[in-house]
């Protein structure tokens, strides 16, 4: 089988092609290094002959509110147009869990859009919806100071590690569509404030981290049903500490 990875080459993308192509796949890894555009669409046609699914791993290069809604609805108009032409049979793309909870987040309302989108295309599909990444933790506390603290809320929280969401995605792209949501979510569920906590002592930083209900998550206020799965979820098996002794080796 064809699978056409778009964003291919990026942090879930990198660890999607091997697992695919191991199970024997023709594995395309769409990305601007090879050619494929997604805001152009130049390239797409061309990625997309024969194949019977498409993962869209695309992620934006700018997070202003403007910069990222304009990205996801362009990039998706071009992307599902080629996989309509191409009769791609099964559309797989990443989202994130809580997005429409969260409506002052501008990256999550560009999120919505895009799934919006997908729903419409008429092309058989999986949105896969996961908790952030463990990757991104000293990103999250770096753009939470103030003053010389870390303020961060103390909703749930619920990190996956970039190995896991990566199994998931293979593994949805590789079964039939869902023409609906599934969500992924860590092995372990904390306040979010304690997490970013654990991570900087883990990584010798000495930056306290403050517990802050009205403290902002790139823009949206959250609390404990914000950005955790509350239903059904599939769950990594690799927790905090797995995850940060593989992140240092």
């Amino acid at each position: 089988m064809k699978i056409v990875v778009i964003g291919g080459t990026g942090l879930i993308g990198s660890k999607t092609v091997p697992i695919l192509r191991e199970a024997g796949h023709e594995v395309v890894a769409a990305s601007l290094k090879s050619g494929v555009n997604v805001l152009t669409g130049e390239g797409l046609q061309q990625a997309m002959a024969g194949a019977q699914v498409v993962v869209d791993l695309a992620n934006s290069p700018s997070f202003e509110d403007k910069a990222v809604l304009e990205f996801f609805e362009t990039a998706g108009r071009h992307v599902l147009a080629a996989e309509s032409a191409a009769g791609v049979r099964h559309h797989v793309a990443l989202s994130i869990v809580g997005i429409e909870r969260t409506p002052e987040n501008g990256y999550f309302r560009a999120k919505v859009a895009q799934e919006k989108l997908i729903e419409k295309a008429g092309i058989p599909y999986t949105i896969v919806r996961s908790t952030q990444f463990f990757e991104f933790l000293g990103g999250i506390a770096d753009s939470a100071v103030a003053g010389n603290a870390i303020r961060i809320s103390p909703g749930l929280f619920q990190p996956i590690a970039s190995d896991d969401v990566a199994a998931f995605v293979a593994d949805a792209a590789l079964a039939a569509p869902k023409n609906g949501i599934v969500e992924i979510a860590g092995p372990e569920r904390a306040p979010f404030n304690e997490i970013v906590a654990r991570y900087l002592k883990a990584a010798g930083d000495s930056r306290e981290v403050v517990r802050d209900p009205e403290a902002r998550y790139f823009g949206g206020k959250v609390d404990d049903q914000s950005l955790v799965p509350l239903g059904d979820a599939r769950l990594g098996r690799i927790g905090f500490e797995e995850w940060f002794r593989r992140s240092r080796a």
